[in-house]
């Protein structure tokens, strides 16, 4: 029986067809399954510790509005997709920016500063790399330790500057103090030299003498 070249044509492209959707299944797969390994480890290790450290943070979370609204944004955990993740991610880094121009007064110090510009380098980078197309979920889980850590770090320190300010004055430490601004405020000036004594009756006849004695010899 033979066979046209035509329907031998239309034979082959249809095996190819076939094999090339087989591939496409296949890498479909292969990707859904990447995603949701990638999801389930996001999500195992999405937990920020949010919660206060000590009294001073606690303060802080009902009086620095831009702090307890980040704290909460973090607390909420997205359940449904690696597509909420991102959504989360980049709310985190927009909230976290308003940190910067609202410390309070109390706390408004280079050192603390410089804690708040490394917790938002740190969600910045979380909120890049949750966003890539291929999310390197290693460093991900990373950088959740890391703002978990700079988090503790900075309650802790605004603890600490809280405690210093409530160490009482030892007695007798302030009067020092005091004598120690006096002194400073001195200005430091040589003392005016006195003005001589005007000579007496007998002074001058002494000199007198004296003069001379030195004529005669």
């Amino acid at each position: 029986m033979k066979r046209s070249p035509l329907l031998l044509l239309l034979l082959a492209l249809v095996l190819f067809s076939c094999s090339d959707d087989e591939k496409r299944q296949a890498e479909i797969a292969r990707d859904l399954k990447k995603q949701e390994a990638v999801f389930k480890t996001v999500s195992q290790a999405w937990n920020f510790n949010t919660g206060p450290v000590n009294e001073t943070s606690s303060t802080l979370f009902k009086s620095w509005n831009e702090w307890r609204v980040l704290m909460n944004e973090m607390a909420q955990k997205p359940k449904s997709t690696i597509g909420a993740f991102r959504t989360k991610a980049k709310t985190m880094s927009a909230k976290a920016g308003e940190l910067t121009n609202t410390v309070p007064g109390q706390f408004n110090r280079p050192e603390i500063k410089s804690r708040v510009s490394v917790l938002q380098t740190k969600i910045n980078a979380l909120n890049l790399y949750i966003n890539l197309g291929d999310i390197p979920d290693q460093k991900v889980v990373a950088l959740i330790g890391d703002i978990n850590t700079e988090i503790r770090a900075l309650q802790s320190q605004m603890g600490e500057i809280v405690r210093r300010s409530q160490i009482p004055i030892e007695e007798g430490e302030a009067d020092m103090l005091r004598m120690l601004d006096t002194a400073r405020a001195i200005p430091n000036t040589p003392a005016p030299e006195a003005a001589p004594k005007p000579m007496t009756k007998e002074d001058k006849m002494r000199r007198r003498a004296a003069m001379m004695d030195l004529i005669k010899k």
